[in-house]
């Protein structure tokens, strides 16, 4: 069974300031202190607080992953729990981008506590991390805790102990990107020069759209109004934005022939294909009308539709299509700040990108429905504020049979 509360130590450094940089966090059982999960990782040369900001993202990650629902945070960085608390600001551009990931994990939970403790009631952490930062020069590892064998991890390998009599594993990529949950509330306008524009599209139509089929990683290219539509699309992306950075396309046909037409309506911007950007893996019900799979799995169909951790026979979970989505607009952040980048994509990547920047519920996913072709706008600011502009945006296909 999950825990519903767990509480998690971390901590960073670096011997210079920057220099040789590593991680370590811990979350335990709140009322046993047993160890349920260990994260250390060496991160070459970096900063203190970029190590301690890494070392909460471990953290957090671990506890996501074991199910908790709450969790109760304590760190000896002063500076990474005011600003995680939102009392003091960010000033440090490069700190930025990891507060927003921090903030994305803290999202995921019903709550999160956040508490200064002295660093000799974080010793075990602080124990991993140094195992780290001697990873990091060169040197041989430190003791992890008392007791404890040294786990200091490859540089860019975290080392993890998933629960006590269990194999380590590496853990997976952390879910990043912003969350409007815990950004900063306002009412009054903020300034679009300074926000990242994505313009999400969603490819046009294909036989299966109209058939009413699954279509996830099947390459079923565009129909004839699928092309009509991708035409349209691209004039009406030109008007909307003029100047883009970027267009971005999950590698499936359908999406590549939609950018296509986009990127050239936009003056032949170069069209950048995203593995992480391709629809969900429907598994065994590809290609299969939403009436057969209801008629054939209709057990596998409810547990899908009631979570988004449960995946399709042989299939993909949303909850994995939606950290494939925060990689991707954690990436476009950092590499088009300002700037306006078109995402060309599919319904359920779009959909789960939609859900967090409105900051809805699971329901949300079931409730949306996205036409071919349509057209949602998000701008996202580097302290993690969102404004949705737009969702579903389908007038410029009102001339199209």
């Amino acid at each position: 069974m999950a825990p519903r509360v767990v509480s998690m130590e971390a901590d960073g450094g670096s011997r210079g300031n920057p220099g040789p940089a590593g991680y370590g966090a811990v979350v335990r059982d709140p009322d046993t202190g047993e160890v349920l999960a260990e994260r250390s990782e060496s991160l070459g040369t970096a900063t203190n607080n970029v190590a301690e900001y890494q070392g909460l993202i471990a953290g957090l990650t671990a506890a996501a992953e074991l199910g908790a629902a709450e969790v109760d945070v304590r760190m000896d960085s002063k500076l990474v729990v005011e600003q995680m608390c939102g009392r003091w600001q960010i000033k440090h551009p490069g700190l930025r981008p990891l507060a927003a990931q921090a903030a994305a994990l803290v999202g995921r939970f019903s709550a999160v506590r956040f508490s200064w403790i002295p660093r000799e009631q974080n010793r075990h952490a602080d124990a991993l991390a140094n195992a780290a930062m001697d990873a990091a020069a060169g040197r041989p590892a430190t003791a992890a805790a008392p007791g404890r064998p040294a786990t200091a991890a490859a540089p860019g390998r975290p080392a993890t102990a998933a629960a006590p009599g269990q194999p380590a594993t590496t853990p997976a990529a952390p879910i990043i990107g912003s969350d409007p949950a815990t950004a900063p509330a306002s009412w009054e306008p903020r300034p679009t020069f300074t926000a990242t524009r994505l313009i999400l599209v969603r490819h046009g139509e294909t036989p299966y759209t109209e058939q009413r089929r699954y279509s996830g990683r099947g390459d079923v290219p565009l129909s004839e109004r699928g092309r009509a539509q991708a035409r349209a699309t691209g004039a009406r992306v030109a008007e909307l934005a003029p100047s883009v950075a970027a267009v971005l396309s999950s590698p499936l046909s359908r999406c590549t022939a939609t950018a296509a037409s986009i990127a050239g309506a936009l003056g032949d911007v170069p069209v950048r294909t995203e593995d992480d950007l391709i629809e969900c893996d429907f598994g065994q019900w590809e290609g299969r009308t939403f009436a057969e799979v209801r008629q054939q799995w209709p057990g596998e169909m409810d547990a899908w539709l009631a979570s988004p951790r449960i995946a399709p026979p042989g299939g993909e979970s949303f909850t994995h299509v939606a950290e494939r989505a925060h990689r991707v607009i954690s990436g476009l952040l950092t590499a088009y700040p300002g700037e306006t980048v078109v995402v060309v994509s599919h319904v359920s990547p779009i959909k789960l990108m939609l859900r967090d920047a409105l900051a809805a519920g699971d329901g949300f996913l079931h409730r949306l429905f996205l036409d071919a072709a349509g057209i949602s706008v998000l701008d996202m600011w580097p302290d993690g504020g969102v404004a949705v502009r737009t969702v579903n945006d389908t007038a410029h296909l009102s001339t199209i049979g």
